[in-house]
């Protein structure tokens, strides 16, 4: 992680961008006490259309359960 001052920060913004967008963080400090984290932001995720699966088929085996433990089908009912 790269520490740099204030004035540096300043002087060389768009250096330190590529380097937050190359995945280093930088840590800006005045008077060498840290005062903020320069970091790359989480991209948001895709969000998924509903009805992705509509049209599809699934099918359930009539013996989908038969290697349940009785003494969990006994808590279930």
């Amino acid at each position: 992680m790269k520490k740099v001052n204030v004035h540096d920060a300043k002087t060389h913004f768009s250096a330190l961008l590529n380097d937050v967008a190359g995945g280093e963080s930088v840590i800006i400090a005045k008077a060498g006490t840290p005062v903020a984290k320069l970091s790359r932001v989480a991209e948001e995720p895709t969000k998924r259309a509903m009805g992705y699966d509509a049209g599809l088929e699934y099918w359930i085996a009539p013996d989908f359960d038969a290697y349940v433990p009785e003494e969990f089908l006994e808590g279930v009912e």
